[in-house]
């Protein structure tokens, strides 16, 4: 008899209640440090906090049974530390729950984002029916990278082009298209596999993908530049192609695709720098912060150097709550929000969180691993890249790792987009996780006669 995996919806519940502790905590720290007592609205943000979190957690319970028990709990601590640290800044800037509080409009982005994620759960029993719609998926992505080039509805904000605004509301399309790509690229992927393995010429011990495979990733390649060139959205161009040469790697197991992804990388990122102001600028920025930085003329970097500033004085524990100076920095709550953790939670907060973030692509492609079918295990594996990918281009542009890019840290960051979004992607890896580690199906005892084959089928019927 095989190896059957527990449900452990008990040890979720566990960790749940200390992610709720980290949550709620933090947001009551935040209070003493800054206002020197407890916020007069915890009970109702706890209560409203702990409701979201077993509504989750019920969901998982009765629709995925034998979902990962991890993932939910640090997505939760994720999540109220995050709202936590954009009430401090609410606070900084004079901002309240009755005149446009950042956090309090998190906190309902927050409640569409386990809504979403209670309705994949409940409407995506299989996660094998999304392979039925991979190239509508794949249209849609594309159409939503579009929208924001529109004449009426797009708009232009802090130099990149990728908003569309419908009314009071303002949106991120590509948030969502992250998320249909993957599904895209598996389907894909899948069926395509045999022939894009299929090695061309030989060289240094690498045999490289045969010149007719190659249409695929060229057009991405050029999909990836043109959301560069016309959307000034380096992240988001980075993300997409980076996710893709993963994907492609895994499904072919051909190190060929990555010599390829990088020359096509390496030539983009030139011709970027040479042609694209945008690029050109984040460049400068990177290598040269200290000649942007508190010129009357030019004051460019003053985000960058702020942000190191306050790291540096933060140190490895952080100068606390209130105790700190994060509101130098621009846009601390969204693009920034890690340098704000740096500097009043120390490097050792930023550790933990880097962590976290491992923890959950540690357990997407554990359970892309044990998924008994291709299509799960790409799509598994797809969006546990978009954390990886993501947490390092922002993690690595705050740090001047790499030149910043202006993505949002997930679950993190100020941005219902980029929220919501990410609640979803967690809703879609429990429901594969749950397929995965749900036990087979066992014979009848009729059927306990057959041989091997028969048994097989009657298994798979």
């Amino acid at each position: 008899m095989g190896f059957v995996h527990r449900r452990r919806r008990g040890a979720e519940l566990l960790l749940l209640l200390l992610a709720l502790a980290v949550g709620i905590g933090a947001y009551a720290a935040v209070g003493i440090g800054v206002q020197g007592e407890i916020p007069a609205d915890i009970m109702g943000y706890g209560g409203w906090l702990v409701a979201l979190l077993v509504i989750a957690h019920v969901t998982v319970r009765l629709t995925a049974p034998y979902a990962d028990p991890v993932l939910l709990p640090i997505v939760a601590a994720l999540n109220g530390l995050g709202l936590a640290v954009i009430h401090r800044l609410d606070l900084a800037a004079g901002l309240t729950n009755d005149n446009g509080s950042f956090a309090r409009q998190q906190l309902t982005w927050m409640t569409v984002g386990v809504i979403l994620f209670v309705a994949t759960l409940v409407i995506i029993r299989d996660h094998r029916v999304l392979q039925r719609f991979t190239y509508t998926a794949g249209l849609a992505a594309i159409v939503l990278l579009l929208t924001p080039m529109l004449p009426i509805i797009g708009k232009e904000l802090n130099g990149a082009r990728i908003w569309i605004h419908l009314g009071p509301f303002s949106f991120q399309p590509g948030e969502v298209a992250k998320v249909l790509l993957v599904v895209a690229f598996a389907g894909y992927l899948v069926v395509h596999r045999d022939a894009l393995a299929l090695a061309g010429r030989r060289l240094l011990f690498i045999d490289l993908p045969r010149g007719r495979d190659l249409g695929p990733i060229l057009g991405m390649w050029l999909i990836s530049l043109g959301i560069l060139v016309f959307q000034h959205d380096l992240g988001s161009s980075l993300l997409f192609f980076g996710l893709f040469l993963v994907m492609l790697y895994v499904a072919t197991e051909r190190p060929g695709w990555l010599v390829v992804g990088a020359a096509l990388f390496s030539v983009g990122a030139l011709a970027a720098y040479r042609f694209v102001p945008t690029a050109h600028r984040r460049v400068e920025i990177w290598l040269h912060p200290w000649a942007h930085y508190g010129d009357g003329t030019d004051d460019r970097a003053r985000q960058s150097v702020e942000a190191l500033f306050g790291m540096a004085w933060g140190g490895l524990i952080g100068r606390g709550f209130g105790n700190g100076q994060p509101w130098r920095v621009s846009f601390a709550e969204s693009d920034f929000i890690m340098a704000a953790i740096g500097e009043e939670l120390g490097l050792t907060a930023v550790i933990a969180l880097i962590l976290c973030y491992g923890l959950i692509v540690e357990r997407g492609l554990r359970t892309a691993v044990i998924c008994r079918d291709e299509f799960g295990k790409l799509v598994a594996t797809g969006l546990a890249v978009v954390f990886a990918l993501q947490v390092f281009v922002v993690v690595g542009g705050v740090t001047r790792l790499i030149p910043l890019t202006g993505l949002t840290t997930p679950f993190l960051s100020y941005g219902g987009s980029s929220l919501v979004a990410n609640w979803v992607i967690v809703a879609l890896l429990l429901r594969i996780s749950d397929h995965a580690r749900r036990p087979p199906p066992t014979l009848a005892p009729e059927d306990a006669d057959l041989d091997d084959s028969e048994a097989t089928q009657v298994v798979k019927l």
